[in-house]
């Protein structure tokens, strides 16, 4: 390859993914992963968290879980039919999605140059309250596949009746753009070291 489009393929990041965005455009190429690393980090990423804008602009956050699919490419979730989220969704269809994982921490011998090993993927585009039942019924399916996928419906447990359906919510993010980005050192890096792991808050749990 040769002329500009050899030039610009040899770029650091010149593949990573919504790199021609500017909404998930990154400051450090170096550091940006690919479409396909995108996909897979949403498909095993336990948990993620949709922003949406309420009255007056006020930024809220929904911490929770969520299923990618990719054959729609969108991403599922979903809370009671009624609150903050829902009353957001349904005056501003514009949101964005964040999933990310944090590694070891990385000292130095000045302060500032402390670091840390994550990654993690940026999503944005349109939000939208699911109302058909098939496709509410599916979204709900497939969270329950990725979350419990030794146990089956109508094997393990009862699948979600039209009832259940009427009493949640269920949010499709439809993906416009999306960045993925990863930092990690090599195994021997200097005092580098692990956070002791959040406990759980359940109390009666940890004193039996």
């Amino acid at each position: 390859m040769s002329g500009t489009n050899g030039a610009e393929a040899a770029k650091v990041g010149a593949d990573n993914a919504g790199r021609d965005d500017e909404r998930s455009r990154l400051r450090r190429r170096d550091r940006g992963k690919d479409d396909a690393w995108v996909r897979a980090f949403l498909t095993r990423a336990p948990w993620g968290t949709l922003a949406t804008v309420g009255e007056g602009g006020q930024p809220y956050l929904n911490s929770n879980l969520f299923v990618f699919d990719e054959e729609r490419h969108c991403i599922y979730l979903h809370t009671h039919r009624t609150g903050r989220t829902r009353d957001n969704m349904d005056a501003a269809d514009r949101v964005a999605f964040s999933a990310s994982g944090m590694g070891r921490l990385l000292p130095a011998p000045e302060a500032l140059e402390f670091s840390i090993e994550y990654c993690g993927v940026n999503v944005f585009g349109t939000g939208t309250v699911v109302e058909d039942a098939d496709e509410a019924r599916h979204a709900l399916q497939r969270l329950l596949d990725k979350y419990a996928p030794h146990l089956k419906p109508g094997r393990d447990y009862r699948p979600t009746t039209d009832d259940e359906l009427r009493q949640t919510a269920v949010y499709r993010v439809d993906i416009e753009t999306w960045s993925g980005k990863q930092k990690e050192v090599e195994a021997d890096f200097p005092g580098a070291f692990d956070l002791p792991e959040l406990p759980v808050p359940f109390p009666e749990r940890a004193s039996g």
